[in-house]
């Protein structure tokens, strides 16, 4: 049984409360920037820490006369943006408890949510969000203080001060902040749920501030603690992986951005600058197909651009500046002219490092970034860790991998291959499900993630697949479709594939298609305008583009677990189709079952 382990850096005060750090700054450095906030496009307006910690203070001090009482959980239903932020820090400095709730929930997930959490209020930033929580609101009798809406939160936070002494709000506040400690519970997080019902993470003051404190105090000390530093947030605050990184930036100094239109995210990062980006692996994936599809518009530019892409992977792959000959520093230093500083300024122009989570990023894209000038630091965790239990560091990378473990953490193997986790990250259980928290957390304290993985001899974890995931051919072989489909994903054309062949004679794949990318390659190639991907599901181009996509990925696995046939269909998965999560993994069950005909067309 294979096991590595790295010292905390960084011990947890049994008294340490998230909401610590609002104060702390405000007091230390009151007229530091803490975050920058969005007032229209090109606009940002600088909040600093004493601006911030009288909104949240105002805010929890609102909550406190409404009713809220320590313990109490209080929904959140926004997309991220900067009002999410001041909430999670008002609901924690009035001593309750936040539930996220995805954006996009539907009225019977909301009710699910709020339902199983007790929750006694909830937020929510719209109009449309209000009357979806509402639909739901008379099923929940336990919502007693009600639905704050965004453009009501002066009048929350204004009704604390009327007729109060305000030295004695905030000495409530004080008060309120002391009796929350470590081992008290902060938030309470719902997992996607690929299968079944989400189940809530339990998860505590400590757990958080763990993660956190550790990973600045080691691993990404350069990332987010160096001057200047500063991220921009586009991904759901409601998962754990953006989270965590809004907690990281607050307690480590970097200066905090939120943007939640990822269809105009160019603009925003060129607005913001940021010196670090979080992403998951389809936001590299469509940075690097939208130059190829962009390039593949003249042959010229497309030799341009594929020379590119060799020298920046074979300048990552080669051992620092002693592999870096003369001829390679010549076409790097041409092509970085060329096409490397062009894709540095797609992000802002002042991106120095990435840090990609929620799926494999893939070793070619891995080289390519780092080759191009913003290595990507490859991380793993689950919800059930706070977030991050592994990490690259930018002294300490190697692709392929996600990384060490965080100081704190214990990574082990079992004999089946199964990923166990142990550490003060670690989660406190399932909200109100015993049995799910024995099933995965057991009374030895280690975590059983249901990832199957490796480590090396310096403790880097490769994660190969999920436990439950892998697929059992008629001929008995076992095939891990993650490695597969990571491959085939990483083609410009391809949206998503899933890999299917449990109890079948071969391997075969289903595989949609990504909208843009597809109108281009349709410009491209002389198909129609109008042309859907069912109309062209059968193109011998096409056929052949997708092929090529396949036959890269099969070089990666034995005969036995190739792909032999694959078709596309008619539509990409979202997440209004049932097809993928919030967090964007695809819920394989409900595909299998909605394209079982499509499935059963590829073995007959």
């Amino acid at each position: 049984m294979e096991s590595f382990s790295v010292p905390a850096l960084a011990e947890i005060p049994a008294s340490a409360s998230l909401a610590d750090i609002v104060v702390t700054r405000a007091e230390r450095r009151p007229d530091e920037v803490m975050l920058r906030r969005r007032t229209g496009p090109g606009q940002w307006q600088d909040v600093t820490a004493a601006a911030f910690r009288a909104e949240v203070e105002a805010l929890a001090a609102g909550l406190v006369a409404a009713g809220l009482e320590p313990g109490d959980r209080i929904g959140l239903m926004s997309a991220t943006r900067y009002e999410w932020t001041v909430i999670d820090y008002a609901i924690w400095t009035a001593g309750g408890v936040t539930v996220p709730v995805y954006e996009t929930s539907s009225s019977e997930q909301i009710e699910w949510y709020l339902g199983d959490s007790g929750a006694r209020g909830v937020f929510a930033e719209s109009d449309a969000h209000a009357a979806t929580i509402g639909a739901a609101a008379d099923r929940l009798p336990g919502l007693d203080l009600g639905i704050w809406k965004f453009d009501e939160l002066s009048k929350l936070s204004a009704q604390a001060s009327n007729g109060n002494d305000p030295d004695g709000a905030a000495a409530d506040l004080a008060s309120r902040r002391a009796l929350r400690g470590a081992a008290d519970l902060a938030t309470i997080v719902y997992t996607s749920g690929t299968t079944g019902r989400p189940k809530g993470c339990e998860l505590t003051h400590g757990n958080l501030l763990s993660d956190v404190r550790n990973a600045v105090a080691g691993p990404l000390a350069s990332v987010l603690s160096e001057p200047g530093a500063s991220t921009l947030l586009f991904l759901p605050l409601a998962h754990s992986f953006a989270r965590i990184i809004q907690i990281g930036c607050l307690e480590a100094g970097a200066v905090l951005g939120h943007y939640a239109d990822t269809r105009t995210l160019a603009a925003g990062l060129a607005e913001f600058t940021p010196t670090f980006l979080l992403a998951v692996p389809r936001v590299f994936e469509k940075v690097f197909s939208t130059a190829q599809q962009q390039a593949a518009a003249s042959p010229a530019k497309a030799r341009i651009f594929k020379a590119a892409v060799d020298t920046a992977e074979e300048w990552s792959r080669a051992d620092g500046d002693a592999g870096h000959g003369p001829g390679l520093r010549l076409r790097h230093a041409l092509y970085d002219r060329l096409v490397y500083a062009k894709l540095r300024q797609a992000v802002g122009g002042q991106v120095r490092y990435a840090v990609s989570g929620g799926a494999p990023l893939g070793d070619r894209l891995g080289h390519f970034f780092r080759g191009i000038g913003i290595p990507v630091l490859e991380g793993y965790g689950l919800t059930e860790t706070s977030a991050a239990a592994t990490v690259n560091r930018p002294d300490r990378q190697r692709i392929g991998t996600v990384g060490q473990p965080l100081p704190g953490v214990s990574v082990r193997i079992a004999e089946d291959g199964e990923i166990l986790l142990s550490g003060p990250t670690i989660f406190r259980g399932y909200w109100r499900n015993p049995e799910a928290t024995a099933a995965d957390l057991g009374q030895d304290g280690w975590l059983r993630t249901g990832d199957l993985g490796s480590l090396d001899e310096a403790g880097f974890l490769s994660v190969t697949g999920r436990k439950k995931e892998l697929i059992v051919t008629a001929g008995g072989k076992n095939v891990a479709p993650a490695v597969l489909e990571d491959r085939i994903r990483a083609h410009p054309l391809v949206s998503q594939a899933m890999v299917v062949g449990d109890q079948k004679p071969y391997i075969a794949c289903l595989i949609t298609l990504d909208d843009e990318a597809f109108t281009k390659w349709k410009d491209q190639n002389g198909k129609p305008a109008g042309a859907s991907p069912a109309d062209l599901a059968d193109d011998p181009d096409l056929i052949a583009e997708l092929q090529a996509a396949v036959d890269d990925a099969n070089l990666a696995v034995s005969r036995a677990e190739s792909i032999r046939r694959f078709t596309v269909l008619a539509a990409d998965f979202t997440e209004a189709s049932g097809h993928i999560t919030p967090s964007l993994k695809v819920r394989r069950a409900q595909v299998a079952k909605d394209f079982a005909a499509e499935i059963e067309s590829l073995y007959s």
